[in-house]
């Protein structure tokens, strides 16, 4: 048998874990700094997507609208200052993948 240094290992991907929101409609999902790890969408019909780091619709744009598809995860791995508020159009079952952060 073989054994291998982790120097020789192949690579693999990060899973990284944290708290979710399911959202059927736009909302608030973090007030305060947090990092967004990604959003699921189970099922989609004439939607949109568009993620903010504010607590409400407001400027600064994290992800601008995007039109999903169901049964997908995007990634979007990134550090948010003021808040998580995703907004929804058409008809959309998501869940919201963060985790709360320090500054």
């Amino acid at each position: 048998m073989t054994s291998r240094t982790s120097r020789e290992l192949p690579s693999s991907p990060v899973s990284e874990a944290g708290d979710y929101t399911n959202l059927s409609a736009s909302g608030l999902v973090r007030t305060g700094p947090a990092k967004l790890l990604g959003i699921f969408v189970a099922s989609a019909s004439g939607a949109t997507i568009k993620v903010w780091d504010q607590t409400s619709a407001a400027v600064p744009v994290v992800v601008n609208t995007f039109v999903p598809s169901a049964g997908v995860f995007y990634p979007m791995p990134c550090k948010l200052q003021t808040g998580l508020y995703v907004t929804l159009s058409g008809t959309v079952d998501c869940t919201v993948f963060w985790e709360p952060r320090q500054i």
